[in-house]
């Protein structure tokens, strides 16, 4: 019997920067990756990139508006690169940020995060609805 369980993905070192590596991006707040969690739901292969973006949280939060084009930009700069060292090819790919570490499905009510889906053709990250 086969589990559907998420796994988190150990790829090469060159590949996927170790946790609490920083990642620039175009909004100019601190972001740092996290981990990659991947999933066969009905849909297809997800690979799930997370990562801590603590100025979403807090007294002044950032709001989603603020940081989507950082989003689209980790997709399409920090995903869509490491596709092919990770495995086979994934129908979709999450972003999320997250103001604090939340263990993947676990539930945090308290802690703001987002979230983005993407399918990708011809080098270009698409987004889609949830």
């Amino acid at each position: 019997m086969m589990l559907n369980l998420p796994v988190i993905l150990l790829v090469a070192a060159a590949a996927i920067p170790v946790a609490g590596e920083p990642v620039v991006v175009p909004s100019g707040m601190p972001v740092s990756f996290e981990d990659v969690i991947w999933d066969q739901p009905g849909d297809g292969l997800v690979y799930r990139f997370r990562f801590l973006a603590p100025e979403i949280g807090g007294e002044a939060p950032r709001l989603y508006e603020e940081v989507s084009s950082d989003m689209d930009y980790l997709c399409e700069s920090f995903a869509l690169p490491r596709l092919a060292a990770i495995g086979p090819e994934p129908s979709r790919i999450v972003i999320s940020l997250m103001a604090e570490p939340v263990a993947f499905g676990d539930p945090a009510p308290e802690v703001r995060q987002y979230f983005e889906a993407y399918s990708h053709a011809d080098g270009n990250c698409i987004w889609e609805a949830f």
